[in-house]
């Protein structure tokens, strides 16, 4: 793997930024080899230990972040952003379910992975937690298509046993025995990880979910991706085809699959009574405002499941989702934060792409920081990629603000470079 060293405008997040995590350099070297993280330290450190920091580049005002972290993303749904029209139950009928059919041609299937892996790049993201499709081969290609770009990566298969086109269907048991097959020859391969996909209740049978249950506690370590309380139409389909569950959590807790490695996306209208079981088996929640926008799901309480303990994470969920900009997921999240009264902070926004992302996928130490040690995945972001936020710029006078103006206004083209493990893929 390469190694060097990069001089400039460094921002970081050692820890949350309530606990004074949040480290800013004016000018500072970070150098990587082996795919990792060497040392981070301001120039004149550097420079007094009798490094040569003159004859490094120097970044100028561009600013070295770590790479952006998605905590929910539908990898088969790239093609499908911006379909006019639905809500969520119409929607996927409409747009997903055919979109993902496609994926069961081989040839197709490996060059959307692959671009959409590439499209993940140029937005800056460097780790993501991903729904492949219903088919195993079109999974194994994401994985390979991961493996060879060095990406850290969380993915799986989806689980379909009823209520979806039959083209996309599985069974309870051959579900569980292709995800048996993927988690053996991906989990733990290089920088990737398995993670079990029921897509959601309604098209999983109590069957399917039980085998999910089986897949957790068969193979330690392995992730558990799914959704809940999106939509109200959602939650009022669950309640029909599970009569006896406590609520919609109850349908996935029955079956052990609430745990600290378990990500339950949207959370849009939870109980109280399901806030409480997340925040007591540490279940995360992956909060996705521009997709519940566009699809008119409705508005989470970010607020709420902070008072209640439950840890939050933030995902693009393209394609309902209009990007995969995090930078503009931010965004959308401080607008929702608004809504419902809560104004979320600059560098409480920084943590939560970055640190507060690989923590709850357990990833602390490897990415989302720039610690020493860590994988060495980051960013060189240029404020002249978008002239509107150049210009804004002109009245930026603390990086605080800065970063304010690059979660409002800012998208893919201020991301100049991506490296991945010490490796500049982009720029």
């Amino acid at each position: 793997m390469a190694s060097g060293s990069l001089r400039g405008r460094i921002l970081r997040c050692a820890d949350t930024p309530g606990a004074g995590g949040v480290e800013y350099f004016e000018d500072a070297v970070l150098s990587f080899a082996d795919g990792r993280v060497t040392a981070l330290l301001p120039t004149a450190e550097a420079r007094a230990g009798g490094m040569d920091v003159e004859a490094l580049e120097h970044l100028g005002e561009r600013l070295i972040v770590p790479g952006f972290i998605d905590t929910h993303v539908h990898a088969p749904q790239l093609g499908i952003i911006g379909s006019y029209g639905e809500q969520l139950m119409a929607w996927l009928e409409r747009y997903t379910f055919p979109a993902e059919s496609r994926f069961a041609d081989e040839d197709f299937a490996a060059a959307a992975m692959a671009e959409f892996l590439d499209e993940l790049l140029r937005h800056g993201t460097t780790s993501a937690l991903v729904f492949s499709t219903s088919h195993e081969a079109a999974t194994n290609l994401l994985f390979t298509a991961a493996r060879e770009r060095g990406m850290r990566l969380v993915a799986g298969k989806v689980l379909m046993d009823r209520n979806a086109p039959a083209a996309l269907l599985d069974t309870a048991l051959g579900g569980e025995a292709a995800s048996q097959r993927l988690i053996r020859r991906w989990h733990g391969t290089g920088r990737l990880a398995y993670a079990v996909t029921p897509r959601f209740s309604i098209t999983s049978t109590e069957d399917q979910l039980a085998a999910a249950g089986r897949l957790l506690r068969d193979h330690p370590g392995v992730y558990l991706q799914t959704h809940l309380a999106e939509n109200p139409g959602e939650i009022a389909a669950v309640g029909e085809l599970f009569p006896d569950a406590l609520h919609y959590l109850d349908t996935y807790d029955r079956h052990g699959l609430c745990g600290e490695r378990s990500f339950f996306a949207h959370c849009v209208h939870l109980q109280e009574a399901e806030r409480e079981r997340l925040a007591a088996t540490g279940s995360r929640v992956s909060l996705c405002p521009s997709s519940n926008m566009f699809l008119g799901s409705g508005l989470y309480d970010w607020a709420q499941l902070q008072r209640d303990g439950v840890c939050i994470s933030l995902g693009s969920d393209v394609g309902a989702g209009t990007s995969l900009s995090m930078l503009r997921t931010l965004g959308d999240a401080y607008r929702v934060c608004q809504l419902q009264g809560m104004s979320l902070s600059p560098m409480d926004g920084f943590y939560a792409l970055t640190l507060g992302n690989a923590r709850a996928l357990g990833l602390e130490g490897q990415v989302g920081s720039l610690g020493v040690g860590s994988e060495a995945d980051f960013l060189v972001l240029d404020s002249a990629g978008d002239p509107k936020v150049r210009q804004r710029m002109r009245d930026v006078n603390s990086i605080e603000e800065e970063w304010f103006v690059y979660m409002m206004l800012g998208d893919e083209r201020l991301v100049a470079q991506t490296w991945i493990a010490g490796r500049e893929v982009r720029g």
